[in-house]
């Protein structure tokens, strides 16, 4: 049985210094890591607040992402992907179901689906020109709605491999529309042509 809220937080505070401050994690010493350790400071670990709060979108009236069901690049009856703007690295992409799961309570057949709609959106990310990588990320504490992340990782940019990589794409400046639409764009085909759907 996992610990208790207090127990885990106690146990964390019991490993900090005087100031309550962890040490630094050992991933800020990779040479991927987008900072560096001198003068680098870990946050104080807060105490436990319960309950915790709602995410967005626990009640479906009052989700964005099913008033948003419509909206995307490619869709078919069951699910939708959007592009995020706004990011530093050439493209990140959000799939999203139609309807109002999240990944724990998403039917066997829709879980099925996402694993194989994951596979050729991320086949169809790495087939880019100048685009090493896809990675897909889950996190879910933001939204009650499933929302998957794909994010492109640039051809030769060693320096964000790995888990750094939405950190560094949140520290780049942004990266130019019109490329990120045009290579959405081109994902959204070739989905279509190998999984089906439709364009928006």
């Amino acid at each position: 049985m996992a610990m208790t809220p207090e127990e885990f937080y106690n146990r964390a505070v019991a490993a900090a210094d005087d100031e309550q401050r962890l040490p630094l994690a050992r991933m800020t010493g990779w040479d991927i890591s987008p900072f560096d350790q001198d003068g680098l400071r870990v946050a104080r670990l807060r105490p436990p607040v319960l309950p915790e709060p709602p995410r967005h979108g626990e009640d479906p009236s009052d989700c964005s992402s099913c008033r948003d069901r419509d909206k995307g690049i490619w869709f078919d009856d069951r699910w939708r992907l959007t592009r995020i703007a706004k990011v530093g690295v050439p493209l990140v992409l959000m799939l999203h179901p139609r309807d109002h799961y999240d990944l724990a309570d998403l039917p066997d057949d829709l879980a099925a689906e996402l694993g194989v709609l994951s596979t050729h959106i991320a086949r169809h990310v790495q087939a880019l020109p100048h685009i090493s990588r896809a990675h897909l990320y889950r996190v879910g504490d933001g939204g009650a709605h499933l929302h998957l992340w794909f994010f492109a990782r640039p051809e030769g940019q060693s320096q964000l491999y790995g888990s750094w990589l939405v950190i560094w794409d949140d520290l780049l400046p942004e990266y130019p529309a019109d490329l990120a639409d045009t290579d959405a764009n081109a994902v959204a085909d070739a989905l279509v042509a190998s999984y089906g759907g439709r364009r928006s």
